[in-house]
């Protein structure tokens, strides 16, 4: 089934305000039969004391929780109004933070009864004086933030692996999110830093490991390609090692734009059969 998996809205404040309506028309125009609306999930109030980084990495993450209101009053109206056009999943792409696990299961326990499939992410990972750094707001704060561990980055590589695979073991209750997002975000800037390509044993292990948790609990795994289009990534999530060993043991793959503005919506689908045939 023609699909996009993973959307945002005009309610995401670093997106395009463009409104999600259009996105839909546009999905629909390309032929596509489900249309998945992630926008992020309200990160925990008292985060910001453990955030350390650019005001706009936390600043503009996510939505309020102010915004939930709105955001699902419109989301529901959309829904109905093309329901006969294409289906349309309501949800979030919600942020894995190690130590405020409690807050994301309130959360979905609150919202996901009236949402269909979301997303779980790591964009925020802990480095320079044990504080967290968003990964992927630029890769002057990610040299910032982790700049302990990229002259190994085999060793960025495994912290970053960690928190996924914290994510993936997480307790997060009956609506726990469905998929796993952009299981290789940390590559985002991998050109300007001189990243290695492959993962080394040991990660891939850690990497398997956590394929093998999301296997069993039949979740699925974001094909994301917004990172072939990033100036420093030009590769797609999760990476040809970790995509290859996924579909070897069974998980679905969801193809997911990560569409922020109406060009992006279907962004690269014409490749999924040549990558998913590596």
């Amino acid at each position: 089934m023609l699909m996009d998996g993973h959307t945002h809205t005009e309610f995401c404040p670093h997106g395009s305000r463009e409104p999600v309506e259009k996105m839909i028309q546009r999905a629909i125009g390309l032929g596509m039969k489900k249309y998945c609306i992630t926008e992020h999930a309200p990160l925990p109030p008292d985060f910001k004391q453990s955030y350390e980084g650019s005001s706009s990495g936390i600043d503009e993450a996510s939505m309020e929780m102010s915004d939930m209101p709105a955001y699902m009053k419109q989301m529901k109206s959309l829904q109905e109004k093309y329901k006969s056009d294409i289906e349309i999943s309501i949800g979030f792409e919600v942020d894995y933070l190690q130590g405020f696990e409690d807050f994301t299961k309130r959360f979905l326990d609150e919202y996901g009864p009236q949402t269909q499939e979301s997303i779980l992410s790591v964009h925020f990972m802990k480095g320079t004086d044990g504080k967290f750094w968003c990964i992927d707001n630029g890769f002057e704060d990610f040299e910032q933030g982790f700049k302990d561990f990229l002259d190994t980055p085999q060793h960025v590589f495994r912290e970053y692996y960690f928190s996924v695979q914290k994510s993936v073991k997480a307790d997060l209750g009956k609506y726990r999110p469905i998929r796993i997002g952009h299981m290789s975000l940390v590559r985002k800037y991998q050109d300007h830093f001189h990243l290695t390509e492959d993962l080394n044993d040991e990660n891939m292990s850690l990497a398997q490991n956590i394929l093998f948790d999301v296997k069993a609990q039949h979740r699925q795994l974001d094909l994301n390609l917004a990172g072939l289009y990033k100036p420093y990534c030009n590769d797609f999530y999760p990476g040809k090692q970790i995509l290859k060993q996924a579909e070897s043991i069974g998980i679905p793959i969801v193809y997911g734009s990560d569409a922020h503005d109406i060009e992006s919506v279907g962004h690269g689908i014409h490749l999924i059969n040549t990558i998913t045939n590596y």
